[in-house]
C-alpha cells in the first residue's frame, strides 16, 4: 500500500536502487548484506520503500517500509480527519446485523428519509452502546465509532436537538408501529406481557409530564411509559406514553383497545398485581382476551382460598413445580359475584420465602411500635390505616395517645399466609403452566430494567413535547435491538457447558467494544488485533461467523478509507 503524498527520495550512496516494472519505477532500499560462503561474496538485502512520482522524478510515494526504515523522516501533515484514529467496531457491527435481521431498516425506511433513518438508528445504537441518551454527548460517540448515517455523517449536538424537535412526527411513529405489528401472524396464539414504568421529566412545555406516583424522585413531574412484549416470540410489539397522573389500572383498557386495533385476536395478557381490577377483568372478557394475573395484596378472597387448601399440597410431589422450587395446586371458582365465568386460582407455596416474609412482618411491626412509642402522652396523634390494621389504638377521652395493642388474630393469620402467593388465569391450565407463563414476564421486566439502567433512560432531559415523543420512539427502537441481543445471548448461554458471565448484554458490549480498527498513514483503516475467543463466542451468538466478520471488516475498511480520502 502506497500513501497518497510524496516525499523526497533518500540520497544515501550505495543504498538506494530503482527498479522499473512496466510503467512504474520502484525505489528499493538496501538494509543489509548476507555473505555467501560458497560463492564468496555478499548478497544485498533490499526492500521496496516507494514508487517514483510521475510528476517529479526526485520524489516518491512512500509505503510502510519507508516509515519503518526512516522513522525520523519528515512527512507532510495529513488531511485533518473528524474521526479518531482508533474506531470501536465490534458492538457497532453486532447492532448493525441485528437491525438487518429484525428488518428494522426496512420498516423504518417506509416512513423516514435516508438521512433521517441513519441518524435515528445511530441514536438508538448510541443509547445501547454508551448506556446514555443525552444528545450533547452524541458527537463524542461519533468520534470513535462507525456510523449508520449516509456517508457516516458526523452530526453535531445542535443537529441532534433539531432532529428530535422537528424530524420525527406522530404520523411517522404511528406508521412504523402499524407496520411493525401488521406483519405479525395474528392467527398465532401468543401471550403478551404488559408492563409500565415512569420517568422523571424536566416539564417545560411537555404536555404529558404531570405529578403522579413516581418510582424515582417523588414530587417531580413524570411521564408514564408502557410496553407490550410478545413472550412467545420474545420481542416488543408496541408502546404507549401517557400522562403521569394516570394510574396503571386505568391505562390497561387503552392498551387492550390498541391491541385490538392492531389486529390481535388470539392472545392472552400476563399482568402484574398493579393491573388487578374488576373493570379490567371484565373488559378483557368483553374483548375475548385471556389473562394471567397476580392477585393483588392480601385480599380476603385470596386469604380464604389459601387457608382452605393449606396443608393439603405443600409436600405432595405431584404438586411440585420443580424448575421454580415451589409447590402448587389449583382451585376453580368465580372471582366476582358478577362473573359469568369460572376462574382458575393457582395457589403456590414457596418454603424459601416463609422465613423472609415473617421476618419482614416482624420488622414492620417493630418499627411501628417504636415509632408510636415516641408519641405517648401527646394529643391528637394521627394514626394511619397501616398501623390500625395490626394494632388497637388506645386514647383518652381528651384525645391523649395512651398506646397500642397488637391484634393477635390479624398478625397470626398473616404469619400463616407467609410463603404463599396466588396467580389467577381465565382459562384452564395446571399450576405449573400458569407459573411458567407468569415467569415469562421476566423478559419484559428485564426490558424495563435495561431501559433505565443500560439505555440511559431513567429520565428525559427535554423541555418540549416533540423532543420527548421523539426520544421515546428512539428508545423503543433501541429496546427492540437490545431485547434481541438479550435473547440471542441467553440462548447461547444455555448451549454452553457452563454459564458464562460475559453472555449478557452489558458484558458483551464491553467485550465487543475492545474490537478496534486503527487508522494508518494515508487514512487507511485496518483491524488492530485478532478477535479473541470470548469475542468469537459472543459474535457466534449473533450468527456472526469468522468469514462474516472478515467480510464485514474488509467492507468497513474500504468504506472508511474512501470516506477519508
Amino acid at each position: 500500500m502506497y500513501y497518497d503524498y510524496t516525499v523526497e527520495i533518500p540520497k544515501i550512496r550505495g543504498k538506494i536502487v530503482t527498479n522499473k516494472v512496466k510503467n512504474t519505477t520502484y525505489v528499493c532500499y538496501e538494509f543489509g548484506r548476507v555473505y555467501n560462503a560458497e560463492k564468496k561474496y555478499n548478497t544485498p538485502k533490499r526492500t521496496t520503500i516507494g514508487k517514483v512520482s510521475e510528476k517529479d522524478p526526485d520524489r516518491m510515494y512512500p509505503n510502510l517500509n519507508y516509515l519503518k526504515f526512516f522513522p525520523d523522516a519528515e512527512i507532510p501533515e495529513e488531511k485533518e480527519s473528524g474521526r479518531s484514529s482508533c474506531l470501536k467496531i465490534g458492538a457497532y457491527l453486532a447492532i448493525r446485523k441485528i437491525i438487518k435481521d429484525c428488518k428494522l431498516e426496512k420498516h423504518l425506511s417506509e416512513h423516514f428519509s435516508e438521512r433521517d433513518l441513519g441518524l435515528l438508528l445511530d441514536l438508538a445504537a448510541y443509547s445501547i452502546i454508551t448506556e446514555d441518551n443525552a444528545g450533547q454527548y452524541y458527537p463524542d460517540y461519533t468520534y470513535n465509532h462507525p456510523l449508520l448515517t449516509q456517508g457516516m455523517k458526523m452530526y453535531s449536538d445542535a443537529t441532534v436537538s433539531y432532529f428530535l424537535n422537528n424530524s420525527i412526527t406522530a404520523d411517522q411513529r404511528i406508521g412504523f408501529l402499524e407496520g411493525w405489528n401488521v406483519v405479525r401472524d395474528h392467527r398465532e396464539r401468543i401471550y403478551v406481557s404488559y408492563d409500565s414504568t415512569n420517568k422523571n421529566c424536566q416539564a417545560g412545555d411537555v404536555e404529558i409530564a404531570e405529578l403522579g406516583h413516581a418510582k424515582d424522585d417523588p414530587g417531580k413531574p413524570i411521564i408514564n411509559y408502557a410496553v407490550a412484549y410478545d413472550c412467545n416470540n420474545r420481542e416488543p410489539l408496541f408502546y404507549e406514553d401517557y400522562c403521569g397522573s394516570i394510574n396503571d389500572v386505568s391505562q390497561l383498557k387503552q392498551m387492550i383497545d390498541k391491541a385490538q386495533a392492531y389486529g390481535y385476536r388470539n392472545i392472552g395478557f400476563i399482568l402484574d398485581r398493579g393491573y388487578f381490577s374488576q373493570s379490567n377483568i371484565h373488559h378483557m372478557d368483553k374483548c375475548g382476551y385471556h389473562f394471567v394475573i397476580m392477585m393483588k395484596g392480601m385480599k380476603e378472597l385470596v386469604n380464604e382460598l389459601v387457608l382452605s387448601v393449606k396443608g393439603s399440597f405443600e409436600e405432595r410431589r405431584d404438586c411440585a413445580v420443580k424448575e421454580f422450587h415451589v409447590y402448587g395446586t389449583t382451585v376453580k371458582r368465580q372471582l366476582y359475584p358478577s362473573d359469568e365465568k369460572d376462574r382458575y386460582f393457582h395457589i403456590y407455596y414457596d418454603s424459601a420465602k416463609v422465613h423472609k416474609e415473617r421476618e419482614d412482618l416482624e420488622d414492620r411491626l417493630d418499627k411501628m411500635s417504636k415509632n408510636m412509642a415516641k408519641h405517648y402522652g401527646e394529643k391528637d396523634v394521627t394514626v394511619g390505616p397501616g398501623i390500625r390494621k395490626y394494632y388497637v389504638v388506645e386514647e383518652h377521652r381528651d384525645g391523649t395517645f395512651l398506646g397500642i395493642d397488637e391484634i393477635n388474630e390479624v398478625i397470626e393469620k398473616e404469619l400463616k399466609l407467609s410463603g404463599y402467593f396466588v396467580i389467577i388465569t381465565s382459562e384452564k391450565m395446571t399450576a405449573a403452566d400458569a407459573l411458567r407463563l407468569y415467569k415469562g414476564r421476566d423478559a419484559s421486566e428485564k426490558l424495563f430494567r435495561g431501559d433505565k439502567s443500560y439505555l440511559g433512560n431513567k429520565s428525559y432531559r427535554n423541555h418540549h413535547t416533540e423532543s420527548v415523543d421523539a426520544k421515546i420512539f428512539i428508545e423503543f427502537i433501541a429496546l427492540i435491538v437490545r431485547s434481541r441481543m438479550h435473547v440471542l445471548l441467553s440462548d447461547e448461554n444455555k448451549r454452553q457447558d457452563s454459564k458464562k458471565n460475559y453472555l449478557n448484554v452489558p458484558a458483551a458490549i464491553r467485550q465487543l467494544e475492545k474490537l478496534e480498527m486503527i487508522r494508518l498513514p494515508g487514512n487507511v483503516y485496518r483491524q488492530d488485533h485478532a478477535i479473541t475467543a470470548t469475542q468469537k463466542t459472543i459474535l457466534g451468538a449473533f450468527n456472526m461467523t469468522t468469514n462474516y466478520m472478515k467480510n464485514a471488516i474488509r467492507e468497513l475498511s474500504e468504506t472508511l478509507t474512501e470516506l477519508e480520502a
